[in-house]
């Protein structure tokens, strides 16, 4: 299966589940910075209840560094964060609900 099929396959599944897009929809502000310095890279999600996560990226020798490359790793592990947060939320939703 590739990406787009795996994607297809689960967007059909009919009962609630974490989606990239609703995780989209509650981060309201994304911030980026290098340590100085550095080839660290942090990326800052704002998320609409203002929780914050961060993730980060690094490469080990500094002439591979390139900021865009940096902040689209780092804000790729921030999402993957929010996104097992939003599962715990879905999870306790659910057995609360279920009580």
């Amino acid at each position: 299966m590739n990406d787009a099929q795996l994607n297809d396959a689960i967007a059909a599944r009919p009962h609630p589940k974490v989606t990239k897009e609703g995780i989209e929809k509650r981060v309201t502000k994304v911030d980026y910075m290098v340590l100085p310095n550095s080839t660290v890279t942090i990326c800052n999600l704002t998320l609409e209840n203002g929780f914050s996560v961060r993730g980060e990226a690094a490469c080990v020798d500094p002439r591979n560094f390139d900021l865009v490359i940096g902040q689209q790793l780092a804000h790729r592990d921030a999402f993957s964060k929010v996104w097992q947060l939003e599962g715990y939320l879905l999870a306790e939703r659910r057995w609360m609900e279920s009580k």
